[in-house]
């Protein structure tokens, strides 16, 4: 399990969570983050950052895109939007039937979504979503579409396979995150300190939830449930189909929540003793990993914890073990192509 996050000075680190060795009976970490890097990768902060399996990518208002191989801690170079523009979100798409990614999605403060083949990675194309800054951007399961809200208080639908804008719509108010849930029936769209859950199909809105303070990051999980981090400090999962909140882990950090990631499933598959994990990072350089089972009746302490000493911004990270190296040049392995996959059309 593989952990990247973005700071503000500029710095990227990587991590990997494992079994902490001849750790006592009385310990409370069962796990342990090891650095697997950390070096100054951008020439501005970073703004955002993805995982796909071993496959990292970070952005920056350095307006340039990193790419990484977590498993060898090498970097893959760099990639230059078509218009120069800070890089705000980032999101890999990985078809159910590839190991690899096969498209990386960037947005920018231009209001463009661009669209990169993963293998080789070179710039497909370039959408105009919105009339200002891309806030965040959220692909669907299928890989077919993507929606992103900006700073022009719109929602926009880009069709991915045919590369241009297929919806617009005005929110009245301005959206800082979209996620998917892992079906793509629904969708979320946060909002200051509320969340709107919405029906994917039509963008109907389901139900309005409301936290106590600004929330600034959201990852979804299984079954409906939403988990958020923000200004409150703590880590808060929704039910999204009850409208009401599962579990709180409260006052998570000593300062505000940039960052969680889901980093794996309890599916009721294998070991019924294997944790339901999740990381979060805070701006004051932390990032914990939980077993988020133990908030449901207590408290939980955190199960490994690393101290960056520096300003976090963004955290991503992926539970997949057996990941190819992504190939940024000429002589990339030829795979077959996805029939559903964005660039057969693209």
């Amino acid at each position: 399990m593989s952990l990247i996050a973005g700071s503000y000075e500029k710095f990227i680190w990587g991590y990997k969570l494992k079994p902490l060795k001849n750790s006592s009976s009385s310990s409370t970490l069962a796990l342990t983050l090891t650095q697997l890097f950390s070096y100054p990768s951008h020439l501005a902060p970073i703004t955002t950052v993805a995982v796909a399996g071993t496959a990292g990518a970070s952005g920056s208002s350095d307006d340039t895109i990193h790419l990484y191989d977590l498993s060898s801690s090498a970097s893959l170079g760099a990639l230059h939007l078509q218009d120069s523009s800070s890089v705000t979100s980032l999101a890999f798409y990985t078809p159910p039937n590839l190991s690899v990614p096969r498209n990386l999605f960037a947005a920018s403060a231009d209001g463009f979504v661009s669209i990169f083949d993963a293998d080789p990675f070179v710039l497909l194309k370039s959408v105009k979503a919105h009339k200002k800054g891309v806030n965040d951007l959220a692909i669907h399961p299928s890989g077919k579409l993507a929606l992103s809200v900006g700073r022009d208080e719109c929602l926009a639908m880009v069709n991915l396979v045919r590369g241009r804008r297929s919806f617009y719509h005005k929110l009245g108010k301005e959206a800082s995150l979209i996620k998917f849930d892992f079906s793509g029936d629904k969708f979320f769209m946060v909002t200051e300190e509320k969340i709107g859950v919405h029906q994917a199909e039509d963008a109907k809105l389901l139900c309005e939830l409301e936290g106590n303070k600004r929330i600034l990051c959201a990852a979804p999980g299984e079954n409906g449930v939403l988990l958020t981090g923000g200004e409150d400090r703590s880590i808060t999962a929704w039910d999204t189909n009850s409208g009401k909140v599962a579990y709180c882990i409260g006052d998570a950090h000593s300062a505000r929540v940039k960052g969680v990631v889901v980093l794996s499933k309890n599916d009721g598959g294998g070991d019924s003793d294997d944790p339901y994990l999740v990381a979060s990072a805070s701006s004051d350089g932390v990032i914990r990993v939980w077993d988020v089972r133990m908030a449901v009746k207590e408290k939980p302490i955190p199960l490994a914890e690393a101290k960056t000493n520096s300003r976090l911004t963004c955290l991503a990270g992926s539970s997949i073990k057996s990941f190819k190296r992504p190939h940024t040049g000429n002589n990339a392995p030829q795979e077959k192509k996805n029939k559903d996959g964005v660039t057969e059309d693209s």
